[in-house]
């Protein structure tokens, strides 16, 4: 199983792709994760992603996509992979298609959350308050303005890949409001019948 998770932030893609990690026993690929694990393995790429940070640059989408591509090499890999953020734009949208192209691979699906953003932002106030309640630090983005911020970019830049990824076909839209089991339970149905 192939598939990429869309949805915008707060929508439950983590809780989601590590519940299909579990039932499908694939990897979950977070280009954060692979980023990291790529300069602290010091391959060629990690080299110059690190070159990249250090200079306090973003690093580029050549070189995200050739991690990205390394990354889907490992034999782990070789039974399927969920993409976790990534791609972000329709550009890294193009670049995912022409390399697994190259590879002979083809997508499954891309599961696409449905969410209400006026209850993302009560989702995210709930999530930093409970952290606060058990003692622990809320994440930094776990606040009204930051989210904001970031679901304005969402909508900036990631959300025209839902157009992109409908227009091949590959898109699968899931009520990503119901209940966490519902949502499972919803997107392993839509799995079932590719």
């Amino acid at each position: 199983m192939r598939l990429i998770l869309l949805g915008p932030p707060g929508a439950g893609k983590g809780t989601q792709a590590q519940r299909l990690v579990e039932k499908y026993s694939i990897p979950q690929l977070s280009t954060g994760d692979m980023l990291r694990s790529a300069v602290a393995a010091k391959t060629a790429v990690g080299l110059k992603a690190k070159a990249v940070m250090d200079a306090g640059e973003l690093v580029s989408d050549a070189i995200v996509n050739a991690i990205v591509s390394d990354r889907i090499d490992e034999p782990d890999c070789t039974r399927g992979f969920i993409l976790d953020g990534y791609p972000r734009t329709l550009a890294q949208a193009d670049a995912v298609g022409e390399m697994l192209a190259d590879k002979s691979i083809a997508l499954d699906a891309v599961v696409e959350l449905v969410v209400d953003d006026k209850a993302l932002v009560g989702r995210i106030i709930k999530r930093a308050e409970e952290a606060m309640a058990a003692g622990q630090a809320p994440r930094k983005d776990d606040n009204a303005e930051v989210f904001d911020e970031r679901l304005r970019e969402y909508y900036k830049k990631t959300a025209p890949l839902i157009g992109y990824y409908y227009a091949k076909g590959l898109l699968r839209g899931v009520d990503g409001m119901a209940s966490i089991d519902a949502v499972t339970k919803e997107i392993n149905s839509v799995l079932a019948d590719i």
